[in-house]
């Protein structure tokens, strides 16, 4: 919601401005300077990223309405199965293999909703989890990997709000092409008289206008807003690494996923109660052999 209401100052600001200081909108309308400066950014756009780029720009920009990737029901439910996992862990790893191998088709992982309903989330979690089932317990150098997948998971994300700005600072050379374009059609009327000449004139200049405007009114912000977004989302994963480097070091599993839990942003952290509340609950409905499986 409070993206529309910035936008909408944006536009407020510099319509309402130009309309105080007595402006003229029909010199200012010009809708092919317009097509010149936004269809060339968008091509070139198109040109400069890959396919998966220019799909992702559009669920980033869905993402935006949405709101947040991840709120704190979505943290609770993590740190309640790592609980699960690292419970389950202590006492018979293997129990849990054929559902760490195949995760999305796995009762158990549907048991928490918000977690499978997340492909990345979910294989981000089991894959460390099956290292460890086959043997990988040092947890310096899972960690180390840890961090290095943490890093590509970045750059992945860090694609579309970087192509967004490549854009953003392409639009205001894109509005200069615009207003040569229009001082051209301008000098070929040069027989006109001095007020249809200052309209072509006037008309040129809005090339540069709807560049510049276009660029820090709106391409810029949205990248950065996107960029913002995307560096929300990685810290998911180190709130998960957190309480999985914790399990290797031995801790008993409410410490790990208190440990979890102190990474998560403050604005979504969910408190102790609230997950001593939801692990207590779960461990309730658990025998003391490891997972109930559905029946």
């Amino acid at each position: 919601m409070h993206y529309a209401v910035g936008i909408l100052i944006v536009l407020g600001s510099v319509v309402g401005g130009y309309w105080a200081m007595g402006g003229d909108f029909t010199i200012l309308w010009q809708p092919f300077e317009f097509v010149i400066v936004c269809g060339a950014a968008l091509g070139a756009f198109i040109v400069a990223n890959p396919r998966s780029v220019l799909k992702d720009t559009g669920r980033a920009m869905l993402s935006l309405v949405r709101g947040r990737s991840h709120k704190k029901e979505d943290y609770l439910e993590l740190l309640t199965l790592l609980y699960v996992v690292f419970r389950t862990g202590r006492r018979n790893l293997q129990s849990l293999e054929s559902d760490l191998d195949r995760p999305e088709s796995s009762a158990f992982f549907k048991r928490f909703p918000r977690m499978s309903s997340n492909t990345r989330n979910l294989r981000f979690i089991c894959d460390y989890m099956r290292l460890i089932l086959l043997g990988s317990e040092k947890a310096h150098e899972l960690e180390a990997l840890m961090d290095e997948d943490i890093e590509t998971i970045r750059l992945e994300l860090n694609k579309t709000p970087k192509a967004l700005e490549r854009m953003a600072e392409t639009l205001p050379a894109l509005g200069i092409v615009a207003a040569v374009l229009g001082i051209i059609k301008a000098m070929g009327a040069m027989d006109e008289s001095p007020e249809v000449l200052g309209q072509l004139i006037g008309g040129a200049l809005a090339g540069t206008f709807i560049g510049i405007f276009m660029s820090y009114g709106f391409v810029s912000p949205l990248a950065h807003a996107i960029k913002t977004r995307r560096e929300q989302e990685l810290n998911y994963y180190v709130a998960a690494k957190a309480a999985v480097i914790a399990y290797l070091n031995e801790y008993a599993p409410q410490i790990c996923v208190e440990y979890g839990r102190k990474l998560i942003a403050t604005e979504v952290r969910p408190d102790f109660v609230e997950v001593e509340r939801a692990t207590q609950s779960v461990a309730e409905a658990l025998p003391q052999g490891g997972i109930r499986r559905a029946a």
